[in-house]
């Protein structure tokens, strides 16, 4: 395990900046007792700022990092990586991946931008085999890119796991919530595929429903699996933005297509989870609420 060192460096005091050339012979010229009560004042700043300095050493320094091998690094889709990496060595990380939708920071070593990666597998893939899954879209110049660039056993620097995931106690139980609507664009399909596989009731739900957007069939990811999510009781809507001639499926935007399929028949035991790009997830927010499902009920993992 490495850990991220920080080290003090000296700080400006803005507040000696009175304590010029000029300052001793004004101070000299004071009776002691009035010295040392001018000086109380900066002696307790100084220490206040000190105190303030190292609290914030600590904090930052908490930001544990663990070195793991990288176990697969293959195409998913179009400019979409799966990524494994094995953590089976810490299982105290391994077993803090609790709930769908946590994620986590990867840094590569000598690089000094870390990239935040929700979690692909679920938190039972972790506590039995030790592994971590991701689904990683290459962005030219960035972490994730040279991430995708590695090989089987190189290696990364993973934090703590992060975030409270999915809370699945609002849409909870299944037979007062029936009608669960999941939407997820591009690689926001990595949390999802999480909470689809680690079982959220979908099999004790009437209607659930996952509207997955991409460009076209080229970029859409985890296409094998969805055959094994139909059959745990999710029913899955794939919406192209750019299909080809041949697509006779759903187009344009996810919003757009459940927008125009619908069909909520109680809001009040209806629930949603969104994950994606910021527009769709406020469009499709805000279609919910105008047909009378609660805030509360429309999860999000950030």
């Amino acid at each position: 395990m490495s850990i991220l060192s920080l080290s003090l460096s000296p700080f400006p005091n803005p507040s000696l900046s009175h304590l010029s050339s000029h300052a001793p012979s004004r101070i000299q010229s004071l009776h002691p007792s009035s010295s040392m009560s001018l000086l109380k004042p900066l002696h307790h700043h100084l220490r206040r700022r000190l105190s303030i300095s190292a609290a914030a050493a600590v904090r930052q320094d908490t930001n544990l990092w663990t070195t793991a091998p990288l176990v697969t690094v293959s195409p998913a889709a179009e400019s979409l990586f799966h990524v494994t990496i094995d953590v089976s060595d810490y299982p105290d990380l391994a077993t803090s991946h609790t709930k769908a939708g946590q994620y986590l920071q990867l840094r590569i070593p000598d690089v000094e931008k870390p990239s935040f990666l929700a979690i692909a597998s679920p938190p039972s893939l972790a506590a039995a085999k030790g592994l971590f899954e991701f689904l990683v879209k290459s962005i030219s110049g960035s972490t994730a890119e040279l991430l995708c660039g590695l090989q089987k056993g190189d290696v990364v620097e993973l934090s703590q796991v992060m975030g409270k995931g999915f809370d699945l106690d609002q849409i909870s139980p299944a037979e007062e919530c029936q009608t669960v609507v999941i939407f997820a664009t591009g690689s926001g399909i990595s949390p999802i595929r999480s909470l689809i596989e680690a079982g959220f009731g979908a099999d004790k739900r009437s209607d659930v429903r996952l509207y997955y957007g991409a460009r076209n069939l080229k970029r859409m990811a985890y296409q094998d699996r969805f055959e094994n999510w139909a059959s745990s009781g999710v029913k899955v809507v794939p919406v192209l933005s750019q299909p080809d001639d041949a697509w006779t499926g759903e187009d344009g935007y996810v919003q757009a297509a459940f927008a125009r399929a619908k069909n909520i028949f109680n809001p009040q035991s209806t629930g949603a989870v969104l994950c994606g790009q910021k527009q769709m997830a406020e469009e499709v927010t805000s279609l919910l609420v105008a047909d009378g499902v609660s805030t509360e009920k429309i999860l999000k993992n950030f």
